[in-house]
């Protein structure tokens, strides 16, 4: 935890919902200000007067000019989501009416909120940790189920009650050893290294649980990367129109008439998949145009999470579908194996066919059919199992960076008990493995930091 900051002892004001044109917006004040100037503007009660948590209608007056007709908020400090005394006016959304309202608070004492100060003066305060105030920008920006879960778990303390449980076991531990070098001369151990073997044991299993989880975490947060690959004509665009359910890429019997990625974002059960048709891929090809295409379909390829390879299952052949395999397994690809075109060739006929190789779904993109099944293999390669609400998911890069150092700290820990190494240097080890567990809840942290965390957040939170 660091210290005051610069304009710590100021009351901020602004806006809390969306900018533009709404039916209400809400304009948040907080410090120890608020309530005086939310007195000051509203006439018709005394407002210092009133039990916290309770809500006043009226106008709010500035030198006798009525601005609005709002809602008053209150919230007595530390009972409030900053710890400090806070006032919320919801207004009408008039974006006018909002600044004129903000202007007034500034004319009576308040400044203007600086991005992510109320919630950064909510972790100064004590009433989150700082895991838990960056999944309340996590929260915000969530578009999804599995994203708004994940965000929704770490802001209860999901995240931070595993941390907070192993940071307690260290430092008992840290301090038992440390208690050691105090009577270095009698030659007695206060720390149970048996017992310590065993939590560094738990430790690395959850830390490492964690750093796998981060991948995941990615995807939940930023989404997946999905190339619709295949030669020309193999239904690619049908394929992309049948899973957006809308004619979004242009369908022709001509050979090569996508010439270039067309990209659009599907949601499948809480996950983003960013969905890439591409051009078809021939090795030759006349046209310098399509050539263009074809390598820029390559080179998307090599950047999708998950490749879904769409063939023409009346005019591939296995060895040719073998040889496809084995380039994509070249290239490190992970990919879904999709036969099109099963009204043509019967879906039995396509299965006795491939029967060789495994793996392989069979759909008709342009009557829709089996579209169903290869969207549910898309999450189950993604996922390999659901997101609930109890999953401790990391989904911040700084966090993952962090429990990467604490897994370091940790394996020096248990080197140092291996190796019969002196208290002393194995209570630095403890320490350095604390301190950046620390890190990721704000134990430790600097006002540089703290200042670069909370500037990602939007305005007004």
């Amino acid at each position: 935890m660091t210290g005051k900051l610069a304009g710590w002892d100021d009351t901020i004001v602004a806006l809390a919902t969306p900018p533009g044109i709404g039916a209400i917006g809400v304009i948040r004040l907080s410090g120890k200000m608020a309530w005086e100037i939310a007195n000051n503007l509203f006439p018709g009660k005394d407002l210092l007067r009133q039990a916290t948590h309770t809500l006043h209608v009226g106008y709010l007056k500035e030198n006798d000019i009525v601005l609005d007709e709002v809602v008053v908020a209150l919230f007595k400090g530390p009972k409030s989501y900053t710890g400090e005394d806070v006032v919320e006016f919801s207004c009408h959304g008039s974006p006018f009416v909002q600044q004129q309202v903000i202007s007034a608070c500034i004319h009576q004492g308040a400044r203007l909120a600086r991005a992510g100060e109320f919630t950064q003066r909510a972790f100064l305060n004590g009433k989150l940790d700082l895991a838990q105030a960056e999944a309340v920008a996590d929260l915000i920006a969530s578009n999804t189920e599995a994203s708004r879960k994940a965000a929704l778990h770490n802001i209860r303390g999901g995240f931070s009650s595993v941390l907070k449980e192993l940071r307690e076991q260290l430092i008992k531990f840290s301090a038992l050893i440390e208690l050691e070098l105090d009577f270095s001369q009698e030659d007695v151990e206060f720390a149970d290294r048996t017992q310590f073997y065993t939590l560094i044991n738990v430790a690395e299993q959850t830390t490492r649980q964690l750093v796998q989880s981060f991948k995941l975490g990615n995807v939940i947060k930023n989404g997946v990367q999905v190339a619709i690959v295949g030669k020309p004509n193999a239904g690619k665009s049908t394929l992309l129109n049948a899973l957006l359910n809308e004619n979004r890429a242009i369908v022709s019997d001509i050979a090569g008439t996508t010439r270039d990625t067309i990209e659009e974002v599907l949601n499948i059960d809480g996950i983003l998949f960013r969905l890439v048709d591409t051009a078809g891929i021939r090795e030759h090809t006349s046209d310098i145009i399509e050539s263009i295409g074809v390598e820029r379909s390559k080179e998307k390829i090599r950047q999708a999470d998950v490749v879904v390879y769409l063939f023409d299952v009346s005019e591939t052949s296995v060895d040719e579908l073998q040889q496809t395999i084995q380039e994509l397994e070249q290239q490190g690809a992970r990919y879904l194996l999709t036969g099109n075109k099963t009204d043509r060739l019967t879906e039995l006929a396509a299965s006795e066919k491939f029967s060789s190789i495994a793996e392989i779904i069979f759909i008709a993109a342009r009557e829709q059919q089996y579209i169903e099944v290869l969207k549910e293999r898309l999450v189950d390669t993604v996922l390999q199992g659901k997101v609930s609400s109890e999953d401790t998911i990391i989904t911040n890069a700084r966090h993952f960076h962090a429990l990467q150092q604490v897994q370091q700290s940790l394996q020096d820990i248990r080197n140092g008990l291996d190796n019969h190494i002196p208290g002393d240097l194995l209570a630095l080890d403890i320490r350095r493995c604390l301190h950046y567990l620390g890190e990721i809840t704000g134990e430790i942290t600097t006002e540089d930091k703290l200042d670069y965390i909370f500037s990602k957040f939007c305005i007004g939170k």
